[in-house]
């Protein structure tokens, strides 16, 4: 049997997540910073976000938050704007939903965001005209269901 030489297991390198309920400062945006809510996972590190400035940029989630602070879509997100490719940022911060609506109130962000929501590209009352057909008018075809 070989001998243990580390300082514990998976469950150690693992550790608690301690700084759930921690209150934290609110970090404002600076120069070359943006405002985005993701609207899509790639997967891989990466995001789709769409920023405040009303772009939408591939964003890359950075190695201190890729495993411990999990992102989803909706989530309001403080990104790193590149100098080279305005297309691409990087993923700076993500504010909690109580964060996020002390922003809006500040007036950081557009009237017209949703916190809190899943972002979704279907426009209101589209679904709505579908009908099903396979409704039983008569009691013949109940009855001939029956008998099988």
């Amino acid at each position: 049997m070989p001998k243990n030489k580390g300082k514990g297991g998976k469950n150690r390198r693992r550790g608690k997540n301690e700084n759930e309920f921690e209150k934290r400062e609110l970090i404002f945006k600076e120069d070359q910073q943006e405002y985005a809510q993701v609207t899509k996972m790639l997967g891989n590190g990466r995001l789709e976000a769409m920023c405040f400035d009303g772009v939408k940029r591939l964003c890359h989630i950075r190695g201190k938050l890729r495993k411990k602070v999990w992102i989803n879509q909706g989530d309001i997100i403080l990104v790193g704007l590149r100098d080279y490719q305005d297309s691409k940022a990087d993923v700076i911060l993500k504010y909690t939903p109580d964060e996020a609506r002390n922003l809006k109130t500040y007036g950081e962000f557009p009237e017209s965001v949703r916190i809190n929501e899943t972002v979704t590209f279907v426009e209101d009352g589209l679904d709505e005209d579908i009908e099903f057909g396979d409704e039983i008018s008569s009691e013949d075809d109940a009855d001939s269901v029956d008998k099988i």
